[in-house]
């Protein structure tokens, strides 16, 4: 067993990279969705 390879140390951010930005823009899209829901439910 010996250390990781050069590959890992691009791969494993990029990966947490790709998670960040699918949470940010999900997280975002549901918090719009709940202000919207919030709002209509507000006007009736």
């Amino acid at each position: 067993m010996g250390l990781p390879g050069p590959e890992h140390f691009i791969f494993i951010p990029g990966v947490l990279l790709v998670g960040l930005v699918l949470g940010y823009v999900l997280g975002g899209r549901a918090a719009r969705a709940d202000a919207a829901r919030r709002r209509k439910r507000a006007r009736e």
